[in-house]
């Protein structure tokens, strides 16, 4: 059984937490995230330290996802997320206009990717030539969402490897078609 939700999140300095009824609300640096706890999961707040139980034992299986989800918010208010992407192919390139992101990424059109108000992005070219989109945001959940529905609109193909891929993504290609002789 997993120890996960035994662990005590420690509150960074500038990080304040209020919980009313089972709504909790963390406020940082960076922002605000709320959350609505579960049924039969309860949240102490003492010394800079948040403390997740549950009183039902049947419900033990929802503290372990409570506290990460907590402590994720405690992270994300104080220091922020960061997902960076990868356009790789000639002529495939993006570039930002406002909160939109124009796409080329081997259409006979541009793609139109609308950034949500709060995440921020950045578009880089690296020194292959190959274009980086740096998006950054306090809800980890929220950031991977649309990290994934950009790289939803080209995934990776395995034979030559173009396409929109997370930074740190390998792709294994595969040989392709062997010549007869």
């Amino acid at each position: 059984m997993s120890k996960v939700g035994k662990k005590v999140i420690a509150l960074p300095t500038g990080v304040e937490t209020t919980l009313q009824g089972q709504l909790l609300s963390v406020k940082g640096p960076k922002g605000t995230l709320s959350y609505t706890l579960l049924d039969g999961v309860q949240v102490t707040i003492a010394d800079s330290e948040l403390t997740v139980f549950v009183a039902d034992e049947e419900k033990r299986n929802l503290r372990g996802l409570t506290r990460t989800l907590v402590a994720n918010m405690v992270e994300g208010v104080a220091n922020g997320y960061e997902k960076k992407l990868m356009i790789t192919w000639v002529g495939y390139g993006a570039k930002l206009e406002g909160k939109k992101l124009i796409l080329s990424i081997g259409y006979s059109h541009k793609v139109d990717f609308v950034v949500p108000q709060s995440i921020e992005v950045a578009v880089e070219q690296d020194i292959k030539g190959n274009t980086i989109v740096t998006m950054k945001g306090i809800d980890k959940q929220y950031l991977g969402e649309v990290a994934a529905k950009l790289k939803a609109l080209k995934k990776p193909e395995p034979y030559k490897g173009k396409g929109i891929r997370y930074f740190d993504e390998y792709i294994k290609l595969k040989p392709g078609k062997a010549t007869k002789k």
